[in-house]
């Protein structure tokens, strides 16, 4: 059962000693079983304490709920309402990013979308990526790098990330810019994840994006400048070492013009006249809805 959830077995005797979820099945001589109903109550359990609801509110919610209502109380919106009664702020200091941590390393898909999509709901696009889900990035890839364990974690959180941010994204139905911007990758660069985090910010100004993902070959970003007409073109970099920004100098010079950012940390100096460099995801948002909105 422990393996089932992903907690430590001493958690699961402790729920049982001080909250009384435990194994429900008796049979004489022999120890005592889960059953599928105690397996219900004990996912809700976890799930919730992964949200940061405390454990005693998580334990009282998931006892008392009828069995057939707990599926359904796994986003972050239906145990805000459970606990409301006593005034729990979920959202408060670092409690969602620790929330996520967990629920992360329980390799929880559900439960790692349901709160990023609160995190974006109440504190904005940029403002989650840099309070929630930049540092359990980063915790995420230290423990990898420092343990070579875990890259199954960072592989389903970023997935749920990516899912959330382009949900976001999708959601824009009338774009208020008739040119959309165009986000790329350099050519050698893996890490697209801020790509999505600017798309869904810049959704957020009502300003419509495509992302061509990571890995874009020149070739391929010329095309679809010349097919697309963007009003601008962000192209991230990350890695050091790996991004040459001579190809941004060999980017086509449209009619009307396109504005050409490069962003990220893995940009070397000096850029090619015209090319505008962007650090943080802040700045490219600003400056990619300056050049499209006219």
């Amino acid at each position: 059962m422990a393996r089932r959830l992903g907690v430590a077995a001493a958690t699961l005797r402790t729920w049982d000693r001080r909250y009384g979820l435990g194994p429900s099945a008796h049979q004489a001589g022999a120890h005592r079983r889960y059953t599928i109903e105690d397996l219900a109550r004990l996912e809700s359990m976890r799930r919730m304490v992964n949200a940061g609801v405390p454990a005693c509110d998580a334990a009282r919610i998931s006892a008392e709920a009828d069995v057939s209502q707990l599926p359904q109380i796994r986003y972050i919106e239906d145990i805000s309402n459970a606990v409301a009664a006593q005034n729990i702020n979920l959202e408060s200091g670092t409690a969602v990013a620790k929330g996520l941590i967990r629920a992360a390393s329980s390799l929880d898909p559900i439960a790692c979308h349901a709160i990023i999509v609160r995190a974006i709901k109440q504190r904005g696009v940029i403002k989650s990526w840099n309070e929630v889900i930049a540092p359990v990035l980063v915790a995420v890839g230290e423990k990898w790098s420092t343990t070579n364990r875990g890259v199954e974690v960072e592989h389903m959180l970023s997935d749920q990330i990516v899912l959330a941010f382009m949900q976001y994204t999708n959601s824009l139905v009338e774009p208020i810019n008739s040119r959309p911007v165009l986000l790329a990758c350099a050519p050698d660069e893996m890490h697209s994840l801020p790509l999505y985090a600017v798309g869904a910010a810049l959704a957020e100004r009502q300003i419509g994006s495509r992302n061509l993902g990571a890995r874009i070959p020149h070739e391929s970003l010329v095309s679809a400048m010349e097919r697309i007409g963007p009003s601008a073109v962000l192209v991230w970099s990350q890695t050091t070492g790996i991004s040459d920004p001579v190809r941004l100098a060999g980017l086509p010079h449209l009619r009307p013009i396109a504005k050409i950012f490069a962003g990220g940390p893995g940009w070397p100096e000096p850029l090619p006249t015209g090319v505008i460099k962007v650090s943080s995801l802040s700045e490219a948002v600003n400056s990619l809805a300056k050049s499209s909105v006219f």
